[in-house]
């Protein structure tokens, strides 16, 4: 079954008569539970098309759908909802809170949208992730890797949809930042998420079940890794 498909997708952006395809014509199909990584140069169009994907951006033209939500007939307000309620966001700088503590940036998503925690389920990511020590410190007592694993932590407690995850090792040095995808994959098997992650490391992609190559706004291909 398709967690998100893609039609049609074009970004364009325009400066008096020109015009800048940040994508062009792009189709793409994730199944659930899928591990996909997007790859490409910086510039490609890998991070617009996460962006559409989660949300975040809208599309100048053509359809994206996740689960049952077709994100372009949804109004702002809407899409924040979506959001909180659908996709879970790991980015590159971990966007953790610096005044709450590792459990509080977990469950913030959750208070927001005033969803009550399952506590046996958090229980259960956080000793996954070796967190257990750390869920009473302030982010900036942690390394980059114990703060990214924060940031997996935040994402799985709130049983999205859809996981997106844009260049999430590009702060961490290779071997933490290998251990962090492995991390990634070993978690949305055992918890059945679907993962897509944006990623310019063909070592990181390779770990993928699919990998799909994005330049210049086009997408050239899907492989299996």
């Amino acid at each position: 079954m398709s967690i998100a498909v893609v039609k049609g997708l074009n970004k364009i952006y325009r400066n008096g008569e020109m015009e800048l395809y940040a994508l062009a014509d792009v189709e793409l199909q994730v199944e659930e539970g899928e591990f996909v990584a997007i790859v490409g140069t910086s510039g490609s169009g890998k991070s617009t098309l996460m962006n559409i994907l989660g949300g975040l951006d809208r599309p100048t033209e053509g359809s994206v759908r996740v689960g049952e939500f077709e994100l372009t007939a949804m109004s702002q307000d809407e899409l924040t909802v979506f959001r909180r309620r659908n996709i879970g966001f790991i980015f590159q700088n971990y966007n953790l809170i610096p005044v709450l503590n590792v459990y509080e940036n977990m469950i913030l998503p959750l208070k927001l949208d005033g969803v009550k925690v399952d506590q046996e389920f958090a229980e259960l990511v956080i000793q996954s992730l070796g967190l257990e020590e750390k869920v009473f410190q302030l982010p900036n007592t942690l390394s980059g890797g114990q703060q990214q694993r924060v940031a997996i932590a935040r994402a799985l407690l709130a049983k999205p949809a859809l996981i997106l995850a844009d260049e999430p090792t590009g702060s961490l040095d290779s071997r933490t930042g290998m251990e962090v995808i492995g991390l990634m994959k070993v978690l949305s098997e055992k918890f059945h998420q679907t993962l897509v992650v944006v990623t310019h490391n063909e070592e990181i992609a390779q770990l993928a079940d699919r990998m799909v190559r994005i330049e210049d706004g086009k997408i050239f291909s899907g492989e299996g890794a």
